[in-house]
C-alpha cells in the first residue's frame, strides 16, 4: 500500500512533465526583417512533418535564437543559416521562393 502511495503521485509528477515539456521544440519563432514581411518558423513543421530531429540543426547550423537574428539573404544564399538546407538540392530554394517563408 505504502508502494502505491508513493507510485501514484510519481506518476502524476512524470505525466505533468512530459505535457508541459511536450511541444515541438521552441514553438514558432517569428522574426521581423527591414524592408519584408516577417518569417514565421515553425519547428513543429521542420520536427513532426518533416522528421529532423532537433540536433540536426542545434547545435550545428543556429547555435542560438541571438546569433541568427541578423541572418541576410546573401548570409543563405552563401549556405548559411536557413540557406545550409534552404538551397534547391535539400529543401526549397531560398533565391526563388520568397513567400514560401516571408508571409505576414
Amino acid at each position: 500500500m505504502k508502494n502505491i502511495l508513493i507510485l501514484i503521485p510519481l506518476a502524476l509528477i512524470f505525466l505533468l512533465t512530459s505535457i508541459v515539456f511536450g511541444r515541438i521544440g521552441g514553438g514558432e519563432i517569428i522574426f521581423k526583417p527591414k524592408g519584408a514581411k516577417d518569417v514565421i518558423f515553425s519547428h513543429e513543421s521542420h520536427v513532426s512533418d518533416i522528421g529532423l530531429k532537433c540536433t540536426e540543426c542545434h547545435d550545428s547550423i543556429f547555435l542560438t535564437k541571438e546569433k541568427h537574428k541578423k541572418a541576410t539573404m546573401t548570409d543563405m544564399r552563401k549556405g548559411l543559416s536557413c540557406g545550409a538546407c534552404h538551397n534547391g538540392k535539400i529543401a526549397f530554394d531560398v533565391k526563388a521562393n520568397c513567400s514560401n517563408c516571408h508571409k505576414r
